[in-house]
């Protein structure tokens, strides 16, 4: 059996995306208003219920992870020199989507951060 790089793998399951102008992906702050939310607010009121906190470092580990991993993938992005479209809601995918077909249609919200 052929052995496939990790790397290959990835470009093989990225490839419908290249073909398309960009890759949408949300907006890094995102991540960073959950887990400011989770850190500061939710956490702390789960003191008294240990089970429950540790279900909540739980969710903020994984929170880490994600913005971890899409970091991971931007990267990638830009090694294969593939755009990334930042994104803030659903909206301005469906608006992008839309402006294909609807000249009058809003432009997707995009940012670098």
């Amino acid at each position: 059996m052929v052995e496939i790089s990790p790397k290959f793998s990835l470009l093989i399951i990225l490839l419908p995306i290249i073909l398309m102008k960009s890759l949408p992906l949300p907006s890094l702050v995102h991540y960073e208003l959950l887990l400011q939310l989770l850190e500061r607010k939710t956490l702390a009121m789960t003191y008294e219920e240990p089970n429950l906190e540790k279900h909540v470092q739980q969710l903020i580990v994984t929170l880490r992870k994600a913005r971890a991993q899409q970091k991971q993938l931007e990267a990638i992005c830009t090694q294969t020199h593939i755009p990334v479209e930042y994104h803030w809601s659903l909206n301005s995918v469906d608006a992008s989507i839309d402006s294909n077909n609807n000249p009058l249609s809003e432009s997707p919200l995009n940012s670098n951060m």
